[in-house]
């Protein structure tokens, strides 16, 4: 059973940080992309972020850069999001997601296999 458990997300002030973990066991984590989604409220799901298996590719969405840093750590099976100078505008539900796809980062929804059930990040202004 594959599972993606997202943790450390939490309320911070803007211009703050937190890192987002997600821990993935019954997969062959290194046999996938990954990637982090955001939701908010009334909004539809966007990408934010991926990373290639090897780590060697990466792509961020424009609001995000310069901000956000994704890494994995394949020998612990999970992926990171640091984030820093947190803006009010990043409020929302972070998910982590892993796609078949090794080599290329995907950046639909659509094209990834598996899901966290997400954790919530909050940044007041």
């Amino acid at each position: 059973q594959v599972q993606l458990v997202e943790s450390g997300g939490g309320l911070v002030q803007a211009g703050g940080s937190l890192r987002l973990s997600c821990a993935t066991s019954g997969l062959t984590f290194n046999r996938h992309a990954m990637g982090w989604f955001r939701q908010a409220p009334g909004k539809e799901r966007e990408f934010v972020v991926g990373i290639s298996w090897s780590g060697g590719s990466t792509s961020y969405a424009d609001s995000v850069k310069g901000r956000f840093t994704i890494s994995r750590d394949n020998a612990k099976n999970t992926v990171y999001l640091q984030m820093n100078n947190l803006k009010p505008e990043d409020t929302a539900v972070y998910y982590c997601a892993a796609t078949f796809y090794m080599n290329y980062v995907m950046t639909q929804a659509y094209e990834y296999n598996y899901w966290g059930q997400g954790t919530q990040v909050t940044v007041s202004s």
